[in-house]
């Protein structure tokens, strides 16, 4: 599983941060990035929770 974020759409809220430190973080634009594309084994569930939370949609998650 792989997650990426829409700088396009991202407001950088900073709800995916709060929930999934480990792979999102607000970069230099103020807007939510990934910090690891890649999903460890076991996390899957928290990255999609973080994408379920974002308002705009702008987390894409590849499975």
């Amino acid at each position: 599983m792989k997650v990426h974020v829409d700088k396009e759409t991202c407001i950088g809220c900073g709800v995916c941060v709060a929930i999934a430190p480990k792979y999102f973080k607000i970069g230099d634009d103020g807007k939510s990035e990934a910090i690891k594309e890649e999903v460890e084994s076991g996390d899957e569930e928290l990255v999609r929770t973080a994408a379920q939370s974002c308002p705009t949609g702008s987390i894409k998650i590849e499975e």
